[in-house]
């Protein structure tokens, strides 16, 4: 059979927040030497003009998508002016929502309506959850595998639905033990009481700048971070078990009004302060963990890109950023996710039914709440399991899958990335969280000063780097190009934006 270990392609998208030299969010646009958001390919923005958002392509070896995003970064700090890049997930010093600028496009008719979603995602959910970042991790198999892996399975027949039913049992693996990724790599235990503003919490103070838990690995994920805790209000949840269920159930949630969105109005004064009143404006206002992704053709719905051509890649967010490494992720990461990936495709995956779906979320919440407390328990199957026996589990049936990958690699690259994964369940002292706490405490610092900290660190480490010179080179061509391209849309505003959104929605 066509190797597992051959072929396949990683990517990478970081979210960094620009911030002022206080450590406040930058107030001042996307810098004009970065091109234009819209249509570079490689640096964009998020939900702020202020949350820049680095994009690496595919590579069939992830060091060269390290290698990618450490010059990508490179060029943005070469473009800032008394700002830097806020080193951890959780930002700091928000004076309220109003103080987070919305990310602008432009005047084209795709550039405005990427302003009122964002518009609306503050209405419906405020504007302080979207400027947490995160780091996503793209995955693919080799195209040349699926053929040889289908056989090995007795399958024959069109490649297709064999294809897209794998990805999605993949899909729901992640979920399954996706309460793992939290545990061993979330580096949010703590935040800024700035962020809560004046909102109630029962998270403890740690000092007077700073709420944390003191088990708590990753509250980005947890209940104040980046969920789907509007779930409960609005009923949605994506459906897992098929291609065609999932792409079903986020449709259903883009074509179905919601009352609680219909209070804030689309179009209000002439304005639109949302792109409509539906459970969800469009597929990417669904928060999940891991989604299958296709390359979208031009303006292409994400629904019917899926529909059409099928899974492409795997799109894991639940990656917090790394403080403790300049790009906010380390390679020994990437190994790890990537025998991950394998393991959970390798493995039976049964349809989630209800009782599961609870779990999963219980899971996941209780591993970002309090991950390293021993006394934690999760829920499989309808029985209780210590966090730290399941991960022993989990662990020790990935060692094959890693013997498979580094079968040709004499530094073990996966492997050694397992055995740090061994130490961190068996010592909690060693996963980022606690790292995170132990430092605060040790230098008598709250979050703020800590990712201040780390923060300079880090622009110490870029302002020292020399890139590749024909990288820099290519990302400055494509400033040039970007700028031009979004010329060009807004020269082809032929229709109204009501004529552009209606078309967009029509898409069948």
């Amino acid at each position: 059979m066509h190797s597992l270990a051959a072929g396949g392609n990683i990517g990478l998208e970081k979210e960094c927040l620009r911030v002022s030299e206080d450590g406040s969010i930058s107030q001042k646009p996307h810098p004009a030497g970065l091109g234009s958001a819209l249509t570079h390919p490689y640096i964009t923005t998020d939900y702020s003009e202020a949350l820049a958002e680095l994009i690496t392509p595919p590579y069939p070896h992830l060091e060269e998508a390290m290698a990618f995003l450490r010059d990508t970064q490179k060029f943005v700090y070469d473009h800032l002016e008394d700002e830097y890049l806020w080193a951890t997930s959780m930002p700091c010093v928000l004076d309220g929502g109003d103080n987070i600028p919305l990310a602008c496009y432009g005047t084209s008719h795709a550039g405005v309506m990427k302003n009122v979603y964002r518009r609306g995602l503050g209405h419906r959910y405020g504007r302080t959850m979207q400027v947490i970042a995160g780091v996503h991790f793209n995955f693919s198999f080799d195209e040349a595998l699926w053929s040889d892996y289908q056989l090995f399975n007795g399958g024959r027949g069109e490649l297709r639905p064999f294809v897209d039913a794998a990805y999605l049992g993949l899909i729901r693996n992640l979920q399954r033990f996706g309460w793992l990724i939290p545990y061993l790599f979330g580096a949010s235990p703590a935040v800024c009481k700035s962020f809560l503003g004046n909102k109630h919490t029962e998270l403890e103070e740690f000092d007077r700048t700073t709420y944390y838990e003191p088990f708590a690995t990753s509250l980005r994920m947890g209940d104040i971070g980046y969920t789907n805790s509007k779930e409960k209000g609005v009923g949605i949840k994506a459906n897992y078990n098929s291609l065609d269920s999932y792409i079903d159930s986020l449709t259903h949630a883009i074509e179905t009004p919601c009352p609680m969105w219909q209070k804030i109005g689309v179009k209000v004064n002439g304005n639109y302060e949302q792109l409509n009143a539906n459970i969800l404006q469009i597929e990417n206002e669904y928060y999940s963990t891991v989604r299958p992704k296709q390359v979208l053709e031009g303006f292409e719905k994400p629904t019917l890109a899926l529909r059409r051509r099928g899974v492409r890649y795997i799109e894991l967010r639940s990656l917090d950023v790394n403080a403790f490494h300049p790009l906010g992720v380390s390679e020994q990461q990437l190994h790890f996710l990537r025998a991950f990936m394998t393991f959970c495709l390798l493995l039976e995956s049964p349809p989630i039914n209800v009782q599961e779906r609870s779990e999963i979320d219980q899971n996941i919440g209780g591993a970002a709440h309090r991950g390293r407390d021993p006394s934690l328990r999760l829920s499989r199957n309808g029985r209780e399991i210590a966090l730290r026996d399941w991960a022993r589990e989990l662990l020790q049936a990935m060692q094959p899958v890693c013997e498979m990958l580094d079968r040709e690699c004499p530094e073990r690259p996966c492997g050694s990335a397992l055995e740090e994964q061994r130490a961190r369940v068996e010592d909690p002292e060693r996963t980022p969280s606690a790292r995170m706490l132990q430092e605060m405490r040790d230098r008598g610092e709250g979050f703020f000063h800590f990712a201040k900290r780390k923060s300079l660190q880090h622009r110490d480490y870029f302002n020292g780097f020399v890139p590749s010179p024909e990288r820099y080179r290519m990302l400055a061509d494509e400033v040039e190009r970007s700028i031009r391209l979004q010329r060009e849309l807004e020269a082809g505003n032929l229709d109204s934006f009501d004529q552009f959104l209606e078309a967009y929605f029509a898409q069948s």
